[in-house]
């Protein structure tokens, strides 16, 4: 009886498999999975990156819940940011596509308008932003005048800053408009002229058939949309008074002042514990999100 060479056609396909995904598994090791376990031990100890790391137990995440009212105010700040800036924005995307649909003459000179703002730099469009805003010269509360409304004073009052931000965060809403202007797209027009035939106006027509289709695209853009307002920074970081998150904390966002206690105050220890706490809150939301996603969202071909 012959024996089973080891080294067969199915082992050596195996090993140049495994050759091939080897950089992407060292990168992963390297650059992902391993600075998370690393963060993870440290948000255990209190660690300010010159000195060793002293394991301290659950201290930082107690001082965080207990003895830390910047933290509930950056909470508060970001939550309020994801509650009115995602429903808006994602609002706004789905009006805005709904006009780009029309088959008008030069439509897409339109959508090519609408879209720019999405592809601008950061850092530009919220000097700009800071420009536009100014209580005194700034272009929104000239107009505003116009019509005799006395403008806030947006950026330096602790009640407006906030809408401020959301306000220019609808002024970029191109990139959303384009995921739904090509799922919209994609909709037979049979089921329009079966409606049109049935009597259906505009808005019945887009209740029960465009709504319904383009569902798969709202779930993935207000999960994508949730998690990047959670992440939100640079705004805050440029427009607030040196980058601090006032006046009166009214923009200290959760990741600036992870970023304050990291790189100003060099607590790592303190941040990486409130990194793994936004990871809690984000993973929480996008859970409830998927679990109430089969009630809402319509699939192709979904029978149910």
């Amino acid at each position: 009886m012959k024996k089973k060479k080891w080294w067969t056609m199915g082992r050596r396909e195996s090993l140049q498999g495994y050759i091939f995904i080897a950089p992407w598994v060292i990168g992963f090791l390297a650059f992902t999975l391993g600075p998370l376990a690393f963060s993870l031990y440290a948000s255990f100890t209190d660690y300010n990156i010159t000195s060793r790391m002293d394991f301290v137990g659950l201290q930082n995440y107690d001082q965080l819940f207990t003895g830390d009212d910047l933290f509930w105010t950056s909470l508060y700040n970001t939550l309020y940011f994801v509650i009115f800036s995602v429903p808006l924005t994602t609002i706004g995307a789905i009006f805005i596509s709904m006009l780009m649909n029309q088959s008008l003459p030069g439509m897409r000179i339109f959508r090519t308008i609408f879209y720019l703002p999405a592809v601008l730099s950061g850092v530009g469009v919220y000097l700009l932003w800071m420009q536009l805003l100014d209580p005194g010269t700034g272009l929104v509360n000239t107009i505003l005048s116009w019509f005799g409304i006395n403008g806030p004073n947006w950026l330096f009052d602790p009640d407006w800053t906030k809408p401020s931000l959301i306000f220019m965060k609808l002024w970029s809403v191109g990139g959303s408009m384009l995921l739904y202007l090509a799922s919209m797209q994609g909709i037979s027009k049979n089921l329009y002229e079966a409606a049109d035939i049935d009597g259906a106006g505009t808005w019945k027509k887009f209740l029960h058939i465009t709504l319904p289709l383009i569902t798969p695209v709202i779930f993935f853009d207000i999960i994508t949309s949730t998690i990047g307002s959670f992440q939100i920074f640079q705004e805050a970081y440029v427009m607030s008074q040196n980058g601090s998150g006032g006046p009166a904390s009214s923009m200290l966002f959760y990741n600036l002042y992870m970023w304050i206690k990291a790189f100003q105050s060099f607590d790592m220890g303190y941040a990486m514990a409130m990194s793994w706490i936004l990871f809690v809150v984000v993973l929480i939301i996008t859970i409830i999100n998927l679990k109430l996603a089969p009630k809402w969202v319509h699939y192709e071909g979904d029978d149910k």
